[in-house]
């Protein structure tokens, strides 16, 4: 992490003096315990997240709770989108009634109960004791005809596992919004680059604990139990939570200064909609239809302060939901790619392992196959690389040069990668397509179900799998930085909030997208290609996306480039502007 730098702006001296007089008095090297508890914290809490979101669906289709593959599947998608929608809701009560300190501490409490909750429900006492005993099957008729419909099964503990995975989400999203901009007040005395550093190892934190969530908590939840990969999480949860406290003295807590949410909102109102907002003022007691310099003085941001960071905030949306179209192709790893990775040859783990000499050994032969999943650690691995050579060789080398891009353009550049991944992507998936029209295909079996692949070694993947890596070292990186440097201070956590948010409202895009090309004549169309995507074209769809993220980031060079200028020039006193770096 970084020393002390060049001298700062005047506003930016007067910031580090106030964080100055919070940091606990003591050695000077207290901010490396403080940023190093955050990082760890992070760490561990990401770990646990992916050990709940990696096997989720396996977790629900399995003999113990006997749900329905779409059953399952809703029930994942729930659980990712809330925890990325529900983000602005921590950053807010944080800003207004909690502090980020308190309301980490409350979200990993509730992240602790939720995951022993769910954990509960993974063995047969706590099943019954939170859902009861699970429904005997009926036995019913075989179908008399090909056109008729079965009733679709109850899912078994529904209420309490729905109830477990909207706790997990929220806590998830609230830590996830508070812990960002809470790590980067620990460092933000120490110098204009300091934060700059502090997301860059952030985000490779992150990582490592998805990496150790892929390679252990879910090979343990497949191959042994899920109770003990569930275990896992509620100690990673736990373990988190005991460091966060152990640290407090070298923390530096803010206290909550309010969020201007509700006055950006009545801004936004009395701004675009002049009529309604006369009818509701006319309806607020006399007091409230005072002009402001006629209230009595209230905590808080002045009315000219609220003036001046509402056009703050209006500049900085329009950044950030150009985003949204890079989110729609970054989600792809997660769901299409590994659609295409599913119908492209999977080698086994041990290639030389017989597995014909009987039937236990073939029964278990799709257990030595390489997961699919795995290959997410292709984006994992580049970053837990890239992050510190970027960190301690590239932007040092640049900053010397005067070359270092600013956030803005480094999330340019991160369109670009994440353009030429589903390019990739799409090339690949055209020649797959190829093999399968000339009836050259292999069988395979995963898990229970057979796919039909193109005899294409599924390493040919890894490229679009690295793009996107490069992709999100520039852009989910820079944004953050972006979102936290560039907010007004009373909103920062709603800002990191929003920013997460909208990266789910892109993951959302894309599977509506998905979704609208499965219609009748959709390019995703093939419902006489039960569980196979041989006769879609899932390729143009890849095309698709890839004409949808040139187009946005042409949008955003444009917004991107009036932000800049705008922010060069002369800044009203009373809105400080942070550094965008």
């Amino acid at each position: 992490m970084p020393g002390p730098s060049a001298p700062a702006a005047p506003w930016e001296s007067e910031e580090r003096q106030r964080l100055l007089a919070l940091r606990p008095r003591g050695p000077r090297r207290w901010w490396r315990v403080a940023a190093a508890a955050v990082l760890v914290v992070e760490m561990l809490e990401r770990a646990a997240f992916f050990g709940v979101a990696g096997n989720l669906v396996l977790y629900l289709n399995s003999a113990e709770l006997k749900w329905a593959g779409e059953q399952a599947s809703r029930a994942a998608l729930v659980f990712l989108g809330a925890s990325y929608l529900l983000a602005p809701v921590g950053g807010w009560l944080a800003d207004v009634y909690l502090g980020r300190y308190r309301a980490i501490v409350l979200s990993l409490l509730l992240y602790l109960a939720a995951s022993g909750l769910l954990a509960s429900t993974a063995f047969p006492d706590g099943r019954s004791s939170f859902c009861g005993e699970i429904p005997s099957a009926r036995l019913e008729p075989a179908c008399p005809s090909p056109g008729c419909q079965y009733t679709s099964r109850a899912t078994y503990c529904a209420p309490t596992l729905y109830a477990a995975l909207l706790l997990l989400a929220l806590a998830a999203s609230s830590v996830r919004s508070n812990l960002t901009s809470f790590g980067a007040d620990q460092v933000m005395d120490l110098g204009r680059h300091a934060s700059r550093r502090f997301f860059n190892w952030f985000y490779w934190s992150l990582n490592v604990g998805a990496m150790l969530s892929l390679l252990v908590v879910a090979f343990i939840q497949q191959n042994i139990n899920f109770l003990l990969g569930y275990s896992i999480v509620v100690g990673c949860v736990g373990l988190a939570f005991f460091i966060f406290l152990f640290a407090t003295p070298s923390f530096i807590i803010k206290p909550p200064t309010g969020s201007q949410v509700s006055s950006m909102l009545k801004l936004a109102l009395q701004n675009c909609c002049p009529r309604l907002w006369h009818r509701h003022s006319a309806r607020d007691p006399p007091s409230a239809q005072l002009l402001p310099d006629q209230r009595l003085p209230q905590p808080g941001p002045s009315p000219k302060e609220d003036i001046a960071n509402f056009q703050v905030l209006v500049k900085i949306l329009p950044v950030m939901v150009t985003l949204v179209p890079y989110w729609m192709v970054y989600f792809q790893m997660q769901s299409t790619y590994v659609l295409q990775g599913l119908h492209l040859q999977i080698p086994n783990i041990f290639p030389n392992c017989p597995t014909n000499r009987s039937e236990t050994l073939r029964a278990q032969g799709s257990i030595y196959k390489i997961p699919e999943a795995w290959l997410l650690l292709a984006n994992v691995i580049v970053l837990l690389i890239l992050v510190p050579v970027k960190d301690h060789l590239l932007d040092p080398l640049l900053l010397r040069c005067k070359l270092l891009p600013s956030a803005l353009q480094k999330m340019a550049l991160g369109m670009f990668f994440g353009f030429t991944s589903v390019i990739v992507a799409g090339i690949l998936e055209m020649k797959r397509l190829e093999y399968i029209s000339s009836n050259q295909t292999v069988s395979q079996q995963i898990g229970q179900d057979m796919y039909y692949a193109a005899p294409l070694s599924i390493w040919w993947q890894t490229p679009q799998y690295l793009l996107i890596g490069i992709s999100e070292i520039f852009a989910s990186i820079a944004g953050l930085e972006f979102a936290y440097s560039e907010a007004p201070r009373s909103m920062q956590g709603a800002l990191m909030g929003i920013f997460f948010c909208l990266s789910g409202v892109g993951s959302l895009l894309g599977s509506s997208l998905v979704a609208l090309l499965s219609l009748p004549r959709g390019w995703l169309y093939c419902p006489e290609d039960t569980g196979n995507i041989n006769k879609c074209r899932m390729d143009l769809y890849f095309f698709l996306l890839a004409g949808i993220q040139a187009a946005a980031a042409l949008l955003f060079i444009i917004i991107a480039d009036r932000y800049e200028r705008a922010a060069k020039s002369p800044a009203p006193q009373s809105c400080p502007r942070r550094d965008s770096g």
